[in-house]
């Protein structure tokens, strides 16, 4: 997986991030709220759904308070009620990256002519959809606090024990990649061997990696910051290969 994951591109922005967190919060409650309405329970251990979001928020330092705010918007009526859709959006960035933009959104009309012109104004393209679905792949990822964890032999051993499918050094963590449908078996099995799971949640992970020359990675970068400053989108996947000289020049700018 290291290489083309998500995690290998936000991992080196943290501090922009960081930044944006209150613009962060916003979208996880979003998140949340959804994912609870979905779900049909505002408990987190009767609905998978919520408990990946809430993970997902607490691996973000977010507040329980605004944890609990945003379950209980999810069951509210009248002026108060959530009124979120899901959208997906697929396209092509610079040097024919490919990307796979998931929104939640109460005006479809409003998102689709802002990521719209977000992809115009990088040089990218935006598709239709099942335009490059097909190359990505839906997996669970536990973000693991390395600090916390035993040897690199015996966590190895603890993921196998748990049925994940691979990991990978992410620096201050390590990342467990596991089957979708795995996700929170996985973490819950971890978290019971007595390993601190700091988040989980499912992302698309791009199976045909599309490598890109340094300058053209920088073009790919300001397309994934225009839609990330969209306050609609959830998540922005994409399939540029994250090799070292990538991850040189994106720390650049």
């Amino acid at each position: 997986m290291s290489g083309h994951s998500k995690w290998a591109t936000t991992k080196h922005r943290k501090g922009a991030q960081d930044a944006k967190r209150s613009a962060l919060f916003s979208k996880l409650s979003r998140n949340i709220t959804v994912a609870a309405r979905v779900g049909g329970d505002p408990l987190p251990e009767n609905n998978a759904s919520l408990a990946a979001a809430v993970a997902k928020a607490r691996a973000q330092s977010m507040p329980k308070d605004k944890i609990d705010s945003a379950i209980k918007k999810a069951f509210a009526s009248g002026a108060d009620a959530a009124n979120y859709e899901t959208v997906v959006y697929e396209g092509y960035g610079p040097a024919g990256v490919a990307f796979y933009v998931e929104a939640l959104t109460d005006n479809r009309n409003r998102t689709a002519a802002d990521v719209r012109s977000a992809f115009s104004h990088s040089g990218g393209n935006l598709g239709t959809t099942g335009s490059v679905a097909f190359q990505f792949d839906r997996l669970g990822q536990v973000i693991v606090t390395k600090d916390e964890s035993p040897d690199e032999d015996e966590f190895m051993m603890q993921v196998a024990e748990a049925g994940g499918e691979d990991y990978e050094d992410a620096g201050e963590d390590w990342v467990v990649w596991t089957a979708a449908g795995d996700l929170t078996a996985v973490s819950k099995s971890l978290e019971d061997q007595g390993v601190h799971v700091k988040g989980s949640e499912l992302v698309m992970v791009a199976n045909t990696p599309t490598e890109v020359s340094p300058a053209d990675a920088k073009k790919v970068m300001r397309l994934i910051d225009r839609l990330e400053e969209l306050d609609d989108l959830q998540d922005v996947y994409h399939s540029m290969q994250m090799t070292d000289e990538v991850i040189a020049a994106i720390e650049e700018d």
